[in-house]
Formats: C-alpha cells, structure tokens, sequence
C-alpha cells in the first residue's frame, strides 16, 4: 500500500478529481483538509492557501494516479508525493485490495 499526497487551488477540484479516482478505482479512500502553503516559485517565496489531499491505493496504481492529477490539478508543477507505507492494519489491507482494480 503507499499513500499519495497532492494538493489542489480549490476544494471543488480536490473533491472532482477525488470522486473521479474513486470512480475508477485506481483509489480505495481520500481525505483531505486545508492547509497553508509556502515555497519557492519562479525565484520567490509564494503563500498560499491549498487543499491537502491524502489518497490511499496500491503502488502499481501510481503511474495512472500521477497522469490524472497532472491533467486535471491545475497546476504548471503538481506535488504527487507517494509514500510507502511500512505497516498496515491487515483488514484494512484486505479492505484496499478488495475496493481496487
């Protein structure tokens, strides 16, 4: 299992693209929570307000799940950060397995 962090401008974009990688089942569950951002853009430090997105899948998912959010995030540099996970509750293991594709 990894779990992938992406972060999106507006709630209603976090919300599409989650409900259109449920849909596909290239994802088992998101979360997400609004976070304050800060980094560097194009030679200067950027604030901004974004959507944290956590979404939980397998790792052979991750290639589709990468090609999505470049496409629809909005974003010129999306952050899709996958995450290994070391340990998993085995029911929910069986769980993820069984809800994807």
């Amino acid at each position: 299992m990894i779990i992938i962090f992406t972060t999106f401008h507006k709630t209603t974009d976090a919300l599409k693209i989650g409900q259109a990688l449920l849909k596909h089942r290239l994802i088992a569950c998101y979360n997400f929570f609004p976070v304050e951002s800060a980094y560097w853009w194009q030679g200067k430090i950027e604030d901004a307000k974004e959507i944290l997105m956590i979404l939980k899948t397998r790792e052979t998912n991750f290639s589709k799940i990468e090609s999505y959010v470049k496409k629809h995030s909005g974003y010129e540099v999306p952050e899709i950060v996958a995450v290994k996970t070391a340990k998993v509750n085995s029911s929910y293991l069986a769980w993820l397995n069984k809800e994807l594709l």
